[in-house]
């Protein structure tokens, strides 16, 4: 029996909300700048999964540091409240099409993209 992959995008949140988005679930630890509750158009915020402050302000968004970034990151996945989020996400995913929104300027080397790997496997 075929499993079919999870349906797993990744967005900004300040990006308008489109109705293929699915289940919007924000997945950074600090309110983004500037966005009102509505207008994020938010079915939740998973801060639980979101990295550590530590590893955050080591990474600082450096494309030179995702693969190590990505790396540290899913090890913090592996401690038991994150670990709990990221099943979470992991059943969202099994019922829905889910989209992972960040408010970092650069998507594709977030937390967002690192979780949507890990989901995809």
């Amino acid at each position: 029996m075929m499993v079919a992959k999870p349906d797993i995008h990744v967005r900004r949140v300040y990006d308008e909300a489109e109705e293929q988005d699915g289940v919007r679930v924000l997945v950074d630890r600090i309110w983004p700048r500037g966005m009102t509750k509505v207008k994020a158009a938010l079915d939740e915020w998973c801060k639980d999964v979101a990295p550590s402050t530590a590893l955050r302000k080591w990474y600082s968004h450096d494309p030179a540091k995702f693969e190590e970034f990505a790396r540290r990151y899913g090890a913090e996945l592996e401690h038991v409240e994150r670990g709990k989020a990221l099943q979470h996400l992991r059943d969202l995913a099994i019922r829905h099409r889910l989209t992972l929104l960040t408010g970092t300027k650069n998507p594709d080397i977030s937390e967002a993209a690192v979780l949507a790997q890990i989901l995809r496997r």
